[in-house]
């Protein structure tokens, strides 16, 4: 969602490539006690890891205005935009005590708007820009969209305005809308399982004070707090140009660059420099245990440490060192825990290193069959061991190879969050190098085993911090947590009643540039080809990087499990990773990562996809590996039990989280209990998941996993000869049973209403309550022409621009984001909205939502500024769509679900142009009323029932165990 929170910041690269998760392979007891993988699979011929840190390279020139802002610029041509990339060096460690989540709070008001942009996304995303975005770090906040090279000039003056020109435009009523934004977006997280975790550990491994103790969002009493003038002098002691790196990535060079930067940021006096704070690790007196309860399925261990600093020579070997420890798939406590002693359903662990500190953090989610105490005990023994012996270099390599290869694939987005842009504007305002990502990956192939060793017994060997959530009655309050930490010590602070101050004009009068025209979309070339047992293949090539994309998918999902029998589907494909006839999962893990590749099986409510991303020199062996996952799983009675323990630990943890809860409820309403799409995309029903057999999963697998139902798309760098070639040495003798595929349906009608009705699924304690409305529509499957149905969509619900974001979170507070859709099927298509809303607002948002609907069209058509933006707008923002390899291959699985042309994408221009008012007005009229609607209100039935009885609606309660 628009206006991120970031709790961990882009870089250092292991957590910045999203390399910490959680794993859940099996394998069995004898595989735990070590490491390495077992010896029956020969090690394949790969590319070598110094190739790999080779292919990672963003070469950049650099200047600086004598205001002090500095610009980075990196060209890429691939595509016609460029990333626009702010980093100010202000983040929540620089917040006052009484004025937590202060930084936060500022940046959402960045966006409201500066004396000579009324609106800071309108006409970037008339433009065609990305949505613009922006992200709060404890170190530092940024500001990100990627523009077509013909909006630059744009983007760049609405940039400067706002950093030179805004005191003008914050009002008070801009302030109290958006303090009630950033509340609802704490309250929403809260509202999560485990959702005051963050807030624990950071009091139990830090003392008052610490700058980076207090959560970057804050407390709520802190947030009410905040007035006009402290906003004012927020802008004016941290946002000065001098605290400022800009980076310019794409379709860009430094020579253009220059004067525009100049031109538009030159006049912009210098500010204060940014006050910086002591802060760094803190060494814990003694080992501390703790218990938190909360409304949670299972157990869930913590245990952490402060660390150094980013700079610091033992922030790498401690990446390294945690990603052997539980960031692998073939992690040590995967092993241990998992694997072996089967005392986890999963676990995960990184080492975050920030500017000043760092956290080692390790998560167990104990399985609810053992004990708390079991779990904590090996995972103690477990630390201990590696801190004892070290890490082999097999794991050393494994894990510098995985990440370094997750940073090549990185390098497709020029911008964003994850982008070339912010990896070199980060290394440069924290470390004076914008090259410091190369430096850490050198580093990391540089280490030794010892080194790790010594750094781990540095720093892991030191008393660690103990939490352990288990399920219960919430007992604390999320409102009150998150602040300076000695609150309960003095008065609560007194809350912002408004500000008297005078907002005039401090800049000169400055006219919004002209965009240019956008060139013709560049979507690659699609070629067909067909493998010798009949599977088709579709390839796009593209060698923008060294990598290779791929889906092998098959036409089942979810939707073929039998009425009563959910679940029983996707269990088969969870198993698939969990090892083969001649390779244990153990093997699997290991091969992924000594590739560098990344190997996953889903299943979704319509098709199983078997997604492959790896470097293109090593796609021979990945494809062996990935043919013989879908080939030949085991379904050994050890892999059985632990994944049907993790499946059936996914269907606890939707049944206590607010969008689970309300999914479950929702799809049977709207659908019919017996419909195929009712229980498609949940995780199943856990009795049934309980009772299935390895005969049951061999049978399933045979059904559904074969040549007759699969497709192979893949984009990348390689040919279509060398991937035909490829596959047919893996897959081409891949024949089908003697059985044919059993016939499904998805085509039955879904149900209808008489009349509205609300169901409330009671979750107490809840501060949000989650809401999600919709309908059937007269739709099945795509059909040509639905394109102003898209249009019409994307006014009233979808985007950051679209009418009921505008009113429920721009103009009431009462949301942190709301979205709409018509999700795509082959079957019946429905109409829903989802959104999470304060509690005390429930009855008066869902009025809100459906007064939108019906006045669209009928006492609101579109205007002619949402019809430019829909439509003109989304044709100059295709480049954008279709930057990556990822983007590509899904654009292409998508139009083969729908049934549409390999190239579909290069016809939205026309398509799009062709789309007057009259047909947005026609489909909304059509397709997005709320006549007969169904509403699930997942929240505390107590704040709720007093509200919905002032609604014209039946309303039925019923408990989450129910469902």
């Amino acid at each position: 969602m628009k206006r991120s929170l970031a709790f961990r910041t882009l870089a250092p690269l292991a957590a910045a490539l999203g390399l910490v998760g959680c794993s859940t392979t099996a394998t069995t007891p004898a595989e735990t006690a070590a490491a390495p993988a077992s010896e029956q699979v020969a090690q394949p011929q790969i590319a070598s890891l110094d190739e790999i840190i080779d292919a990672v390279d963003i070469p950049y020139e650099t200047f600086t205005l004598d205001n002090g802002l500095t610009t980075i610029v990196h060209t890429d041509r691939k595509s016609p935009l460029v990333g626009v990339t702010v980093y100010y060096r202000v983040g929540s460690k620089h917040e006052p005590r009484g004025r937590t989540g202060f930084a936060h709070l500022f940046e959402h008001i960045m966006f409201t708007g500066s004396e000579n942009v009324e609106n800071f996304d309108i006409p970037l995303e008339a433009a065609g820009s990305t949505g613009t975005n922006g992200s709060t770090s404890y170190d530092r906040t940024n500001y990100v969209e990627t523009v077509p090279t013909g909006a630059l000039d744009l983007a760049l003056m609405m940039e400067a305005d706002r950093m030179g020109y805004l005191l003008g435009a914050i009002t008070q009523e801009r302030l109290d809308n958006q303090r009630a934004v950033v509340q609802n977006e704490k309250r929403q997280g809260d509202n999560q399982p485990y959702g005051l975790l963050d807030y624990q550990l950071s009091e139990g491994l830090l003392p008052v004070g610490h700058p980076y103790r207090h959560s970057v969002i804050g407390s709520m009493a802190d947030l009410s707090a905040a007035s006009l003038e402290d906003v004012r002098s927020w802008f004016t002691d941290n946002y000065g140009p001098n605290n400022v790196v800009l980076a310019l990535t794409g379709d860009i060079d430094a020579e253009t660059a220059r004067p525009m930067v100049e031109r538009w940021f030159g006049d912009i006096p210098r500010g204060p420099e940014v006050e910086q704070f002591d802060a760094g690790p803190v060494t814990l007196a003694e080992p501390a245990y703790e218990t938190m309860t909360d409304q949670v399925p299972q157990v869930l261990i913590v245990r952490s440490w402060t660390g150094p600093d980013m700079q610091h020579p033992d922030a790498v070997p401690l990446q390294v060192g945690m990603h052997v420890l539980a960031g692998l798939s073939s992690s040590r406590l995967d092993n241990a825990m998992v694997r072996g002693a089967e005392l986890a359903t999963s676990v995960s662990g990184s080492y975050q290193p920030y500017e000043q500190i760092g956290y080692a953090t390790l998560y167990v989610q104990v399985r609810p069959d053992r004990t708390q105490e079991e779990a904590q005990a090996l995972l103690e023994a477990e630390i201990a061991r590696l801190l004892s012996e070290g890490p082999t270099q097999d794991e050393l390599d494994r894990a510098t190879t995985q990440i370094a290869s997750s940073l090549v694939g990185a390098l497709e987005r020029i911008g964003g969050f994850g982008g070339k842009g912010a990896i070199l504007a980060e290394g440069l305002l924290y470390t004076g190098d914008a090259e410091f990502y190369r430096k850490e990956l050198e580093s990391m192939a540089a280490l030794t085993p010892g080194d790790v060793q010594a750094a781990l017994q540095r720093w892991l060997s030191r008393p660690a911090y103990n939490l352990a959530v288990v399920p219960g009655e919430r007992t604390l309050d999320g409102g009150e947590m998150g602040g300076w930490g000695d609150e309960h010590l003095s008065p609560p602070p007194e809350p912002d009643t408004g500000s008297d101050i005078e907002v005039t004009r401090t800049g000169p009068e400055i006219p919004l540039p002209t965009p240019e025209p956008v060139g013709e979309l560049t979507f690659p070339e699609v070629e067909r080809a067909t493998l010798s047992n009949g599977i088709d293949v579709v390839l796009a090539r593209r060698s923008s990087v060294p990598k290779v994309s791929l889906a092998l998918t098959f036409d089942a999902g979810s939707v073929v499990d039998p009425a009563g029998d959910y679940g029983t589907h996707g269990t088969m494909v969870s198993l698939l990773t969990e090892g083969t006839t001649s390779r244990s999962a153990l093997d699997i893990a290991v091969e992924q990562e000594t590739l560098g590749a990344s190997l996953s099986v889903t299943a979704g409510a319509e098709t199983t996809t078997a997604y492959l991303s790896t470097l293109s020199p090593n796609l021979q062996p990945s494809l062996d590996l990935l043919a013989d996952v879908v080939r030949n799983p085991a379904f050994a009675p050890d892999a059985m039990e632990r994944v049907k323990s993790q499946r059936m630990a996914a269907v606890a943890q939707e049944l206590s989280s607010p969008s689970g809860l309300a999914n479950r409820a929702f799809m049977p309403l709207v659908y019919g209990e017996r419909h195929p799409y009712a229980h498609a995309s949940n995780a199943g029903d856990a009795e049934v998941i309980s009772s299935l057999t390895r005969e049951d999963m061999i049978a399933e697998h045979a059904e559904w996993i074969r040549p007759a139902t699969a497709t192979i798309t893949a984009v990348g760098d390689v040919s279509m000869d060398e991937l035909v070639a490829a596959l047919e040495a893996t897959l081409g003798d891949w024949q089908d049973p003697a059985v044919p595929v059993p016939a499904k349906s998805v085509d039955q009608p879904a149900a209808t209403s008489d009349a509205p009705r609300i169901v409330v699924v009671n979750r107490p304690n809840s501060p949000s309550s989650y809401l999600v409305l919709g309908r059937p529509t007269p739709l099945s499957g795509w059909q040509p022409g639905m394109e102003a149905l898209d249009l019409a969509n994307e006014v009233i619900g979808s985007g950051f621009l679209s009418r009921l974001n505008n009113d429920l979170r721009e103009t009431r507070g009462w949301t942190y984001g709301i979205g709409s859709g018509v999700p795509s099927a082959r079957g019946p298509r429905i109409f829903q909205i989802a959104t999470q809303v304060q509690a005390d607002r429930t009855a008066d948002s869902i009025r809100v939502i459906l007064d939108q609907l019906e006045d669209f069209p009928a006492e609101r058509p579109v205007d002619p500024v949402e019809l430019q933006r829909v439509t003109d707008g989304n044709v100059r923002n295709l480049p954008n769509r279709y930057e990556t390899n990822g983007q590509i291959l899904n654009a292409l699985l998508s139009n083969q679900n729908a049934g549409r042309d390999d190239r579909y994408q290069v016809l939205l221009p026309q398509l799009y142009a062709d789309v007057d008012a009259a047909d947005i007005n026609a489909a909304a009229r059509d397709y997005l009323q709320p006549e007969n609607i169904t509403i699930v209100v997942v929240g505390d039935r107590e704040t709720v029932e007093p509200q919905l009885e002032t609604l014209d609606m039946e309303v039925e309660y019923v408990e989450a165990d129910s469902l």
